[in-house]
């Protein structure tokens, strides 16, 4: 009994501990990027060695586990690939690394915190999640998604007085006035981790409907991605960087930016986080993103240095505020989806059961009619004999 009930803990527990450990490995993403952006490499060209080395160390294994019965790549499945490509490892990671490079990891952290909300928004709009103002935990998700956004937005246009010690800032970081309001760099910087979010969130919800395709490949899938995304972050460097010197990479920091991004948290996260939502949904793939926001404010402080803004303390707390608050609703959601579940199956049992004992008596009675027929067979046989006999002068 100990060993199924540890069976059945291990079974439960394994999507709250796939996406602890993403949310670790993307807080060491964060680190090693931004001091690989602020020593220079390009961000278009770090996207591009990412999903290839993702591709490389992701497809032998594709191919090896998931090469029978491999989906029919359908111009609808391409179109699904091709966009999935565009919104993360185009859209959502090059508009990130911008933005991490004019603020700081854990401000990029605090915003990426939106996901949950912005996958919301999605959900409703793709008619993914039904939303019924009457019902106490949709009121909490729209609350919850209006607070977020209001977290972003201070975080965004105030930024306030330093709390604690203060550190130089690096160049390119951003910088305040004597209101406390932000610089250009730190304004753009949030903007284009907005963009990112939402890519991102977009990526989530079209991945619920790809993995319906993919649903015993996602191996495969993520391969497909992260190749149709090398491709697009290819021409799209070949059209902004017009530098050769820009592809250059040796054994430094730029190479173990691109390395981790690539295995860490391109081919690992993509293939884990496509197998939470395909078990838990694309809304509990994003309830564990606070986490990262923790640990990247405490590796930035004695790592980078970084200096704590009072808008920016607020807004996260808004923002984390709100996060619950959604998660708080989808997780009531899910507790009254399995109890509409229950009469469905008790009525079934229950039509079941009559249907048996109505069986059972029509068994019964047709064992009852087979011993009155032969009392009656018998009598139908005595019955003349005694008339007969009655009958005669």
């Amino acid at each position: 009994m100990k060993m199924e009930k540890l069976s059945k803990f291990l079974e439960t527990s394994k999507p709250y501990f796939a996406m602890i450990s993403l949310q670790f490995g993307y807080a060491g993403m964060n680190i090693i990027t931004k001091v690989s952006l602020s020593r220079g490499m390009s961000h278009y060209v770090l996207v591009v060695y990412r999903h290839a080395i993702a591709t490389a160390v992701i497809a032998p294994f594709a191919l090896y586990f998931e090469r029978k019965a491999q989906p029919r790549i359908t111009f609808k499945v391409f179109i699904q690939i091709f966009v999935l490509a565009l919104l993360g490892p185009v859209i959502d990671q090059n508009f990130y690394y911008v933005g991490l490079k004019y603020t700081t990891p854990t401000f990029s952290c605090a915003m990426s915190n939106m996901l949950p909300a912005m996958t919301f928004v999605m959900a409703v709009i793709f008619r993914m999640e039904k939303l019924d103002l009457k019902k106490l935990r949709c009121q909490a998700k729209l609350v919850g998604t209006i607070v977020t956004v209001a977290g972003a937005l201070l975080m965004t246009f105030y930024q306030g007085p330093v709390l604690g010690s203060k550190h130089n800032l690096p160049q390119n970081s951003y910088t305040t006035d004597t209101t406390g309001t932000v610089s250009k760099n730190y304004f753009m910087g949030s903007m284009f981790l907005i963009i990112a979010t939402l890519a991102w969130a977009g990526l989530f919800v079209l991945q619920a409907h790809a993995l319906k395709t993919y649903k015993n490949h996602q191996l495969s899938l993520t391969s497909l991605m992260c190749f149709v995304g090398t491709l697009q972050a290819i021409a799209v460097t070949f059209v902004v960087e017009h530098k050769p010197s820009v592809w250059k990479i040796g054994f430094d920091m730029n190479l173990l930016a691109a390395a981790y991004a690539g295995i860490v948290t391109s081919s690992i996260s993509y293939y884990v986080q496509g197998l939470v939502i395909k078990k838990k949904g694309p809304v509990f793939a994003t309830a564990f993103s606070p986490l990262m926001l923790i640990v990247v404010a405490f590796m930035g402080s004695f790592i980078l240095k970084e200096n704590f803004f009072l808008g920016s303390i607020i807004g996260s707390i808004l923002i984390v505020m709100g996060l619950y608050s959604v998660l708080w609703g989808k997780h009531k959601e899910t507790i009254e989806n399995k109890v509409e579940e229950i009469p469905d199956v008790i009525k079934s049992t229950q039509v079941n059961g009559d249907a048996t004992r109505m069986e059972d008596i029509e068994a019964d009675e047709i064992e009852m009619g087979k011993g009155k027929g032969d009392k009656l067979s018998s009598m139908a046989i005595t019955m003349p004999m005694k008339g007969n006999q009655d009958t005669k002068p």
